[in-house]
């Protein structure tokens, strides 16, 4: 039985792409800080596909997916969205952390704290 893909699938190369060019302010704005591996020497990638969900930011090495909300995120609709897939991540084994986005404009070095925290060294 062959191992089935379960990042970066063909089928969405075209919209992480899309979502690559067209970042949010606050996903730009954390991406500053996270790419290049200038974030305590990790490397991140912006946009990346594990299973069907395209995550914002993801660093293999610590298994942790970074996702940033913002206000599209606040309804019923949407939150329970968010838990049904935060689940599903995390029982693939990742480490999920949620961010509002005005807390990355507000907080950026708490948000860097909470991310650092995650890491195993």
């Amino acid at each position: 039985m062959s191992k089935q893909k379960i990042h970066s699938k063909p089928e969405l190369k075209d919209l992480r792409k899309n979502l690559r060019k067209h970042l949010t302010p606050a996903e730009a704005y954390l991406w500053k800080h996270l790419k290049a591996r200038q974030f305590e020497g990790k490397r991140f990638t912006k946009q990346h596909s594990i299973k069907n969900y395209i995550v914002d930011f993801y660093c293999a090495s610590e298994k942790l997916i970074i996702e940033l909300d913002g206000d599209v995120h606040n309804n019923a609709t949407a939150e329970h969205y968010d838990l049904k897939r935060t689940i599903k991540l995390k029982r693939l084994g990742y480490k999920v952390l949620r961010f509002e986005n005005k807390m990355v404009f507000e907080n950026l070095a708490s948000v860097l704290n909470e991310i650092k925290n995650q890491f195993t060294y």
